[in-house]
């Protein structure tokens, strides 16, 4: 091993980020053990930090963060046969019982015995090493790097997303949400084919990177009024893309955002589909009579599946390029001011990475 420590990252509780050394983690025969040393900070492990959950998901007990991660074997189970020692690996950071009907169906993500790293109570990959599932390991080649391995988790994301939309040959596709899972959605639509894709966000200097990676149009959204009713604001927003873009196809959006949503019903086309990747308030108001009297398809997408190995072949073959999203990097010592990084929006921020 490079050392027996075990440096890991932890919530605390929420609003307390602290860096220990952990115990490094046994293995058992069909587990890898990772030295991590590439890992992305994602919305969802700021939002556990600020708000200390994520819908039903609560923080109870000190969790090790993160969960876009990417490192090195440094031991094998005596069962595993396809990875060894010195494998460069991109970790899938969510492990099923791989029993259940949602297993057997191949919808593994939607399995109710979900180990996900960094959902609670689960630790995530925040750390020196990681014990992991062998067969959610997987190799990278030898022309990508383990900082494009970090990003395939968000990535993956972008993927499924575009999975659902069922995105074809020509298809315009709007995307609401110009971070990096927006961004990669746009990129996963373009390498499905998208004739078109149009990308929306309230944040001006997103939209500025926008224009250099895989986006067409760009739509720069007023801030909502407190004053005005959403679905006046979602009417209005629906109205300024559409005069100049016509109804897309297929609408993702990234945001989870009540605004958004709406504003992505009103901008489908007819027998279109919306896909709901962004994870906002858990109730929300939508223009229902829009979605029957068009047959607007609402697609949820919860996390991917089977996406990883498609993911790597996309990075290698260079049909997507995923590093002119790494906008910052830190060391793992100075992981809380990375945190910190994120949580205040920097400009110029898009993926915020730490190195281990």
């Amino acid at each position: 091993m490079a050392s027996n420590t075990n440096l890991s990252v932890i919530l605390q509780k929420p609003g307390e980020i602290v860096i220990e050394n952990r115990p490094i983690p046994e293995i058992g025969p069909y587990d890898a053990l990772v030295n991590v040393k590439v890992t992305g900070i994602c919305g969802s492990d700021v939002h556990y930090w600020t708000k200390g959950r994520i819908g039903s998901f609560v923080v109870e007990k000190p969790m090790v963060l993160g969960h876009e991660s990417a490192g090195v074997v440094a031991a094998v189970g005596d069962k595993v046969t396809h990875l060894k020692v010195g494998d460069r690996v991109a970790l899938e950071p969510g492990v099923p019982c791989r029993v259940c009907d949602q297993c057997k169906h191949g919808r593994y993500n939607l399995c109710p015995e979900m180990i996900f790293a960094a959902t609670p109570p689960y630790d995530g990959t925040l750390c020196n090493y990681y014990r992991h599932a062998a067969d959610f390991c997987f190799k990278l080649p030898e022309n990508v790097s383990l900082e494009e391995g970090a990003l395939i988790e968000p990535l993956s994301v972008g993927v499924h997303a575009v999975r659902r939309g069922k995105v074809q040959a020509g298809d315009r596709v709007a995307i609401f949400g110009a971070g990096a899972v927006g961004l990669l959605a746009a990129a996963a639509a373009k390498a499905a084919g998208a004739g078109h894709v149009t990308i929306a966000d309230i944040v001006a200097s997103r939209l500025d990177f926008a224009k250099t990676y895989c986006t067409d149009s760009q739509v720069l959204l007023e801030k909502t009024d407190p004053n005005e009713p959403n679905i006046d604001y979602s009417k209005r927003m629906a109205n300024k893309i559409l005069e100049s873009h016509e109804l897309a196809d297929v609408v993702i959006d990234c945001s989870g955002a009540e605004t958004s949503v709406q504003t992505a019903i009103y901008i489908t086309r007819n027998g279109g589909s919306v896909v709901l990747v962004g994870m906002g308030a858990p109730v929300q108001s939508i223009p229902v009579s829009e979605i029957g009297i068009r047959e607007v398809d609402i697609k949820g997408v919860f996390r991917y599946c089977n996406t990883y190995p498609r993911a790597v072949k996309m990075i290698a073959s260079g049909t997507i390029d995923v590093k002119p999203l790494i906008t910052h990097s830190y060391k793992l010592e100075e992981s809380v001011e990375a945190f910190k990084h994120v949580k205040e929006g920097r400009d110029g921020t898009i993926k915020v990475q730490i190195h281990g």
